[in-house]
């Protein structure tokens, strides 16, 4: 008996589910604060400021929030913007950016 032929469409989805996706972190620490997180998450990933704000709780209550989930070249970008993205101006201690690493994400 021939094999039902898989149409594109499944193929595609099938392919979607098989790319393993990672999760940017963005790290907690005490040389940055909520506004200049807000304003990162603003820049970098277009976040609004309510959902920058959201983020800016979590991490500071929890030491770390997913702020993307994405293939990998997209997720190391992302982190790299991060790490690259400097001190915070309104605190005299903060020497350079915050800290992020990429995680892989649950593909559920």
């Amino acid at each position: 008996m021939p094999k039902p032929a898989a149409s594109p469409e499944t193929d595609v989805r099938e392919q979607d589910r098989l790319v393993p996706l990672y999760n940017v972190v963005l790290l907690d620490d005490n040389e940055h604060t909520y506004d200049y997180v807000v304003e990162m998450l603003q820049r970098l990933f277009l976040f609004s400021h309510a959902e920058a704000f959201q983020h800016a709780v979590e991490v500071d209550t929890t030491g770390r929030t997913v702020v993307i989930t994405c293939e990998l070249p997209h997720a190391n970008f992302a982190r790299d913007q991060i790490q690259t993205y400097g001190p915070d101006p309104r605190m005299p201690n903060s020497r350079g950016s915050m800290g992020a690493v990429v995680e892989p994400a649950a593909n559920g």
